[in-house]
């Protein structure tokens, strides 16, 4: 059958999932030159790009524009923002080195002549088709070999000379020969090759994997014990039975950084803990569970839920959570403005700690009754009126890829 597209074929296994070969193709790369790499190696050094920008006497404009070019052509975040700083990403910090030998070879090749500044305008192609003219000794020869008209590469030759401010080559009847600024620009030009060949051959890897890869981004579970992390355990077995060739990958979050992750693309299909998501894409709820008070195991049971409220600290998840928002639907059904504006609400960003929170330091929450009562022994439990639930909804973009995922997915978890 076909899928997605008129002209990408797809094959389907039994639960209807199709194979995606095509359904991430690798952007072409933008063009990349020295003063790019140059500024991006500033930026992770830096941990800043206006910090870079300066040093490198830049408009801070132009350094994040070749942070955007390099994160482009590599295909992986290069950064990520704590606070006010940039900081590299893994993925950075395994190519610094590489960037690290462009920057310093670079430096080297600004050095050679009277164009200390103009390294800027030499992109790794002009090096690599100086470095193919250097090698063969002919121009005509070279210009064949990289599939160029002879005038067109003498033309970038003289360009490149021009930017460095010195003669790289001399020419004769016989050919080209490189004089001695020639030679050690063609050492230099190799070394960028060598260090950019590197990066890109990590980066083609890194593509090969994830573009074969379906990944799917869920909710944070409550613990190893909770019914969704038991649920996504048994996905992730089964889906590597019924597809051993396309790996699922299984990252937690936030709501609200799990809608912005299948926006951007980062998840293909995300699990939310709400019914809730936006209107343009297709979801299907999955499940729900009964919501309940939790408080200490000595909680005194004959309170009514205000005086508890009252009486007790409240832990509570990120805003950014389904789970906040039916808490405070909750409180605002239960108690006045003038009550909730005298609650203690400690807001934390981690169920584990929350859960710690209510077992062992007297606090109060709202948590699944399913997920908490596997606890041993289990928090005491009030349980909520059965408006209170939380959801979970299998969300996914509307292609016929994600459809396909997405049944694939439900049968997955639809099976006893």
């Amino acid at each position: 059958m076909l899928c997605g597209t008129r002209r990408e074929r797809i094959s389907q296994n039994p639960y209807g999932l199709c194979y995606k070969p095509n359904r991430r193709r690798k952007p072409k790369a933008p063009p990349v030159d020295l003063s790019t790499l140059c500024l991006v190696h500033g930026i992770l050094e830096e941990r800043g790009i206006r910090r870079a920008a300066a040093l490198a006497n830049r408009p801070a404009s132009s350094a994040s524009a070749a942070l955007r070019r390099v994160e482009a052509a590599l295909s992986v975040p290069l950064v990520r923002r704590d606070g006010q700083a940039l900081v590299p990403t893994l993925e950075a910090e395994a190519r610094l080195p590489q960037l690290g030998e462009i920057a310093r070879a670079t430096s080297a090749l600004a050095a050679l002549g009277e164009g200390r500044n103009a390294t800027s305008a030499i992109s790794l192609a002009a090096l690599a088709r100086f470095a193919a003219a250097a090698r063969t000794g002919s121009i005509n020869a070279a210009a064949k070999s990289l599939g160029l008209g002879q005038p067109q590469l003498t033309r970038q030759l003289s360009k490149l000379e021009a930017s460095l401010g010195c003669t790289l080559l001399d020419r004769s009847a016989k050919g080209i020969s490189c004089t001695a600024a020639g030679l050690e620009a063609l050492a230099l030009a190799e070394r960028i090759a060598a260090a950019w060949d590197a990066l890109s051959a990590a980066s083609a890897e890194r593509f090969r994997r994830s573009a074969a890869t379906w990944r799917l981004g869920t909710v944070i579970p409550f613990g190893h014990e909770s019914e969704i992390a038991a649920m996504l355990a048994r996905l992730a077995v089964e889906w590597r039975a019924a597809r051993p060739r396309q790996p699922l990958f299984l990252s937690s979050t936030t709501a609200d950084e799990l809608v912005s992750g299948l926006k951007n693309r980062r998840f293909d299909l995300i699990l939310l803990d709400t019914d809730r998501y936006p209107a343009e894409f297709d979801g299907r709820l999955i499940g729900r569970s009964q919501l309940a008070l939790a408080g200490p195991r000595h909680l005194d049971r004959s309170q009514d839920f205000a005086a508890l409220l009252h009486s007790h600290p409240i832990a509570v998840p990120s805003p950014r959570s389904g789970l906040r928002q039916m808490t405070d639907r909750f409180l605002e059904a239960t108690l006045s403005s003038a009550e909730r504006a005298r609650l203690t609400l400690v807001e934390v960003d981690s169920i584990p700690v929350i859960i710690n929170l209510v077992l062992d330091h007297g606090h109060l929450s709202i948590l699944p009754e399913h997920s908490v009562a596997n606890i041993s022994p289990p928090p005491t439990l009030l349980p909520l009126d059965a408006a209170y639930q939380q959801s979970l909804s299998l969300v996914w973009p509307r292609d016929a890829l994600s459809r396909q995922a997405a049944d694939t997915i439900i049968a997955l978890l639809s099976r006893p």
